[in-house]
């Protein structure tokens, strides 16, 4: 990143140059993992090219043809990657050369990037690239191919091949508060979730899954939430820091990234909670899959149809394994029941809505942890006191003790508790010229230098940085 960026600075002035640096520090970064996955990258964007290309020369029959061959070929190699395993599953032993598949890195991302941009040309909201490079700059930026935001293209088109006005400071304010975050909080509590819950959620063999099942089935009901809610924390201050970090580094540049999140877990309903939560995604499925199906303007069966698809393909998309699945249909489940009639009743009742908002999300993440289902189902009942175990033990008090102003901060961490203070100290400032400087000197200097500094010295001596969704 410092490399790019200076290279980007000497380039000033010229935006070809410009994007040839972000071209070439994309693709070294995201060959530095692995090499080889550059040209399964680099031959995706082709197809969108060219498939874009010829959707914008065409019309009727045959520029839908042109708009199914790319998304065809692009979703078949995701298809090879990410989920010839589970396909070959169904009918029997999976095979060993599809054991051996590896999943390359940010491919959900991209895959999805590139269809948006084939499918705005197709539908006249863009105009189609005529250079391959700058469709292979779109799919491969650094910032956010590996983990999100997806950016539709459409968004981002204008300012990445036209003029565009860096923000600095903002920029390197947002990636160090989304660093911390990572680094400062993430991390703590995805060790806090592994030591109470199981750090491998699968079951390679009969002796080890009675080995994990017994381990569940003995916690206590204060174990078996401290290890969910710490699994919780991790999972959103992991993500949200990885876009915090993307969205910092496209204002660096002047690149505007979409907001991924909106502090999830103080919603009242799963309705709300899928508005605030990975909202590129959601977006994109709404847009993509929902409404092109007929959305909810459609007979109630076709509704719940569509709905079903759609959650179904959410959960799939996290992973190539039955329980991610069930993840995304447990949510369906609640939305349905929201639109049939729970959430007027929520409504009423304020108080009780946000921690039925939390409980279903909690058992959510039981779901999206546990590859092996019985796992995931013996954590549960464990977590409602239903395998006779006990309320509270020893170790899981002297956990919460050790662990209890670390989950303290990351709950404040998320919630819209800071912003709204520093929302308020602003409108404060902005009074007084002498202290609108001081506080701009403190807010894009000082903080933003103290996080730096702590999350490198915790680098330094930690090397357990898993980005959650790498995996993905």
């Amino acid at each position: 990143m410092p490399l790019s960026l200076l290279a980007y600075a000497l380039c000033r002035g010229n935006r070809r140059a410009q994007n040839s640096v972000l071209l070439i520090f994309s693709l070294i970064f995201y060959a530095w993992g692995e090499p080889k996955y550059v040209l399964l990258l680099m031959a995706m964007a082709f197809v969108a090219w060219l498939c874009a290309g010829q959707v914008a020369k065409t019309d009727g029959i045959v520029k839908k043809i042109w708009l199914a061959t790319a998304a065809v070929i692009v979703l078949a190699l995701i298809g090879y990657f990410k989920y010839a395993g589970l396909i070959c599953g169904i009918f029997g032993p999976v095979p060993e050369f599809v054991q051996k598949i590896a999943l390359p890195i940010g491919i959900s991302f991209y895959t999805f990037q590139l269809l948006t941009y084939v499918v705005d040309v197709y539908r006249g909201e863009a105009q189609p690239q005529r250079s391959y490079w700058n469709v292979l700059l779109y799919a491969a930026l650094f910032h956010q191919c590996i983990a999100g935001p997806i950016v539709r293209y459409q968004t981002i088109e204008q300012e990445l091949f036209g003029p565009r006005q860096p923000e600095i400071a903002p920029g390197v304010s947002r990636f160090c508060a989304g660093l911390a975050k990572k680094v400062l909080l993430a991390n703590p509590c995805s060790s806090l979730a592994d030591t109470m819950l199981l750090a491998d959620s699968t079951a390679a063999d009969a002796a080890l899954l009675t080995q994990n099942l017994e381990a569940l089935s003995s916690l206590s009901v204060l174990g078996a939430w401290l290890g969910i809610l710490a699994y919780a924390l991790h999972i959103y201050l992991d993500f949200s820091a990885y876009s915090d970090m993307a969205i910092g580094m496209g204002q660096m540049l002047g690149l505007h990234y979409p907001e991924n999140f909106n502090y999830p877990y103080i919603s009242r309903t799963v309705t709300e909670f899928w508005r605030r939560w990975h909202i590129s995604l959601s977006t994109f499925f709404r847009d993509y899959v929902y409404i092109p199906l007929g959305g909810s303007r459609c007979s109630v069966p076709r509704m719940v149809r569509n709905t079903f698809i759609v959650w179904a393909l959410t959960g799939l998309w996290h992973g190539a394994s039955w329980n991610f699945v069930l993840w995304g249909l447990w949510f369906f489940v609640f939305l349905m029941l929201e639109r049939a009639g729970l959430k007027k009743l929520l409504e009423k009742i304020p108080i009780l809505s946000n921690l039925y908002l939390l409980v279903v999300v909690a058992v959510g993440w039981v779901i999206f942890r546990f590859t092996d289902i019985r796992l995931g189902l013996t954590l549960v009942r464990s977590m409602f006191g239903l395998n006779g175990n006990p309320l509270t033990e020893f170790t899981a008090e002297i956990q919460l003790q050790s662990n209890l102003f670390l989950l303290l901060a990351a709950a404040v961490a998320s919630v819209p508790l800071m912003k709204h203070l520093k929302e308020k100290l602003e409108v404060l400032v902005s009074c007084q010229r002498s202290l609108e400087t001081v506080w701009n000197v403190v807010v894009y200097s000082v903080i933003p230098v103290v996080l730096l500094l702590l999350s490198t010295a915790c680098l330094v001596g930690n090397s357990y940085n898993p980005f959650i969704y790498f995996r993905f």
